[in-house]
């Protein structure tokens, strides 16, 4: 046991837990496992768990191991450096779903320089888009039909078609049908441009949300145009805001247009985000099945839920790496929590972390789940509960995708429970489809 009290140690050492003490490793088994658990959650941890093979230690071996594993742990100790580069581990993306859209606000100066500090967006071209003649240049566009537009590259991994709708609408004055703030003249108005059906019904059900709950004191008079041919604009209009020059002349004629003054009146000061408020005040007001769950006691729950879950869920535990199917599901749905059924998590937001847990990028909303200072095994972590059932679900972490979030937040399997997109409106989730 004096040898087993030192291994762990020199493990918490190596992780920077300090404070770790000897008088708690009486009980060997619960605290290894959870120890391990900690350890493969941490990045490069579970090659520390394979080179030490600590968790297949029975109380028999542990003498016996005692030479060489002191070793391995003496020779970590030594030489950090050298130890700790391999031990990271290349992080693990999911491929990127690559999309392109085209959308008009006006100036495409200012819609361009909106748009590329959205997450999710690869890049933003100005161009002209609408008309009827070929090759368009900044002095005929407005004669040939064409409009003032730009053509989003984006990871619908990351963003969504709607999400840089909303972006659009709330970073312009999409109620004027003559034009944008000072450029007037339909070749400035606003358009959301469609490729099918399926994108057509997104922007005419958004346009109809806005004008129910929105800001504006008059509807929305955004056009709704199948997509047509892009012409990218000339050189010197692209990434306009950014030049050592033109950004002076484009901070100048920003303001003077009024746009920032029209954008913080109906959204608040320097909200270009995709969220539509009302639609979190709706989520915690309307009354769902989950909504009012009561917990059964303790004793109930162990009849209810297999030991796994139970020790997850009710006592902060750790299913072990690589054992829920739900780390390699892809299928688009969401994820809920495994006894009220509260929303949890979107498949959007899913990524392959590498971790044998699945993980996401973020919350399906912003009040899903609450977020914990958690000291149990010595070291400071995040942990995530369900805001409803108050079930642990796991901890997140900062070495997510750094194109999105760059969080990860990795959670237990059978902590959650996956609701295929085809079965959320029988099951009472229809108003969570429009996260996937």
């Amino acid at each position: 046991m004096e040898f087993f009290s030192s291994l762990l140690l020199s493990i918490a050492s190596f992780f920077g837990i300090s404070n770790l003490d000897e008088t708690i490793m009486t009980g060997r088994e619960p605290i290894v496992q959870e120890v391990v658990n900690a350890v493969k959650e941490a990045p490069g941890g579970q090659q520390v768990i394979d080179v030490m093979d600590i968790s297949k230690l029975s109380s028999d071996e542990e003498e016996m191991s005692v030479s060489s594993t002191k070793k391995t742990v003496d020779s970590v100790n030594e030489d950090k450096t050298s130890i700790t580069e391999p031990l990271i581990p290349e992080q693990v993306e999911a491929t990127p779903n690559v999309q392109t859209m085209i959308v008009a606000g006006g100036c495409f100066w200012c819609v361009e320089a909106d748009l590329e500090k959205t997450a999710g967006v690869i890049e933003v071209v100005s161009g002209y888009s609408g008309g009827t003649k070929d090759n368009p240049t900044y002095q005929n566009y407005g004669s040939g039909g064409h409009r003032e537009v730009v053509e989003v590259t984006y990871d619908a991994n990351q963003v969504s078609f709607e999400d840089i709708l909303i972006v659009t609408m709330k970073t312009t004055d999409p109620t004027d049908d003559d034009g944008t703030f000072g450029d007037r003249g339909d070749k400035y108005s606003s358009a959301f441009y469609y490729e099918n059906n399926k994108e057509k019904e997104v922007i005419n059900g958004l346009i109809k949300e806005v004008d129910e709950y929105g800001p504006y004191n008059k509807p929305l008079a955004v056009d709704v145009e199948p997509r047509t041919e892009f012409w990218r604009a000339e050189d010197r209009h692209q990434d306009y805001y950014k030049g050592t020059l033109s950004q002076i002349k484009y901070n100048l004629y920003r303001t003077a247009s009024g746009r920032p003054a029209f954008i913080n009146e109906h959204w608040g000061t320097n909200d270009h985000s995709p969220v539509l408020p009302w639609r979190n005040e709706q989520s915690n007001n309307q009354t769902y099945m989950w909504s009012k769950y009561q917990k059964p006691n303790e004793n109930e729950l162990k009849e209810e839920l297999d030991e796994t879950t139970f020790k997850v869920t009710q006592k902060d535990s750790t299913e072990r790496a690589g054992t829920s199917p739900l780390d390699k599901n892809w299928e688009e749905g969401i994820y809920v929590d495994v006894l009220s059924g509260e929303p949890l998590f979107s498949s959007k937001d899913k990524f392959d972390s590498g971790t044998g847990w699945p993980s996401f990028v973020r919350p399906i909303t912003e009040t899903a789940v609450e977020e914990r200072e958690d000291q149990k095994l010595f070291v400071t972590r995040t942990e995530v509960r369900s805001a409803i059932a108050d079930n642990h679900l796991g901890h997140v972490f900062s070495d997510g995708p750094k194109e999105s979030t760059g969080l990860r937040y990795c959670m237990n399997g059978v902590a959650l429970k996956f609701i295929p997109k085809a079965d959320m409106e029988e099951e009472g989730y229809v108003d969570f489809i429009k996260y996937l």
